[in-house]
């Protein structure tokens, strides 16, 4: 039998993103966690997670905004007024 040689793994690279919370965010946040038996950074990774890993190549042409678009209508096409 020979004796190969393993690949080496890829390091995984890591970014840093900070966000504010308001004392009172950050207790709810704590507390939320708590009951569920999770920690904060897995649980907004599990929010976040269609963002993070649908568009990693190329965001689809129907989630751009053009300059010239406003928000005068919500979703069901009435206006605000």
């Amino acid at each position: 039998m020979a004796t190969g040689k393993k690949k080496k793994r890829k390091k995984v690279r890591y970014s840093e993103v900070r966000i504010k919370l308001s004392a009172k965010q950050k207790k709810s946040l704590l507390n939320y966690c708590n009951a569920r038996r999770t920690t904060p950074n897995k649980l907004i990774k599990k929010m976040i997670r269609t963002y993070i890993s649908n568009y990693s190549k190329e965001v689809p042409e129907e989630y751009y905004i053009t300059e010239k678009q406003l928000d005068l209508f919500n979703d069901n096409g009435d206006s605000l007024d």
